[in-house]
């Protein structure tokens, strides 16, 4: 099963465009209550795989809905660690004041300030001073018909964002993560950090069986689409969940 999340693409929900942590884990349990819900479907044999944020997110659901037996993140990128981090330039205090203000603002009727995190083209980017490997090859998948879809828009409510502030997709980890775990990354680091973010919750999981692969010589967007990157981590993943579920 493979769904949108709540406010974006083809799923419903308004505000559109809203970037909500709780609510993306809470997406997930929905989804495995869909599951368990089919005659077809052993909910003693559900896993789950996640990719970029959705790694992250599905780690976290993991660890609070152990329905989910075994799960792999793929270059898994902890959104509120970015959030407070990159995205605020570093500067979380003064960017929750400027999110505040913007709420008030849109409270009493003023339009809201919908961003895009990504630069209209990988050309544009480079002009603008952009070097980082994530935000380009982003770009180079998000903005052309490699990645890009209808629905698919790489925008976030600014005013809403704070809701990511002050969550930690890998808090509690070292308790309640118990389940097979298989961290895949890449070992190109950009600023958006799942190379990083995979080290660390290897490290911090409960789990007595937990995997890293590393694939060497790759980025974080190869592991999206490219053959032979997605193909070293299929071979991974492919029999971890065959010899768990």
């Amino acid at each position: 099963m493979a769904f949108d999340a709540s406010f974006q693409g083809a799923s419903g929900g308004e505000h559109r465009f809203m970037e909500d942590p709780a609510i993306r884990v809470s997406d997930i349990r929905f989804a495995i209550d869909y599951l368990v819900s089919l005659p077809c479907v052993d909910a003693e044999r559900i896993g789950a795989i996640g990719v970029c944020g959705g790694g992250a997110y599905t780690i976290h659901a993991a660890m609070t809905d152990h329905r989910i037996k075994a799960l792999t993140s793929i270059t898994g990128v902890n959104f509120d660690r970015l959030t407070r981090e990159a995205f605020s330039e570093f500067n979380p205090v003064g960017a929750m004041e400027a999110m505040g203000k913007q709420r008030t603002a849109e409270a009493q009727g003023a339009e809201r300030y919908v961003i895009d995190y990504l630069p209209p083209s990988v050309e544009a980017g480079r002009e603008a001073g952009l070097t980082d490997i994530d935000v380009l090859e982003a770009t180079d998948y998000y903005k052309t018909a490699r990645g890009q879809k209808p629905n698919g828009a790489t925008s976030g409510i600014f005013s809403f964002n704070s809701a990511a502030m002050g969550w930690d997709a890998f808090f509690k980890a070292e308790v309640l993560l118990t389940q097979p775990l298989l961290v895949v990354i890449g070992d190109k680091p950009g600023g958006f950090g799942a190379y990083r973010d995979g080290r660390e919750i290897y490290g911090r999981a409960a789990s007595q069986d937990k995997h890293i692969y590393v694939a060497e010589g790759w980025s974080h967007y190869d592991l999206y689409d490219q053959p032979e990157p997605v193909g070293l981590a299929m071979q991974q993943v492919v029999p971890f969940f065959k010899e768990r579920l």
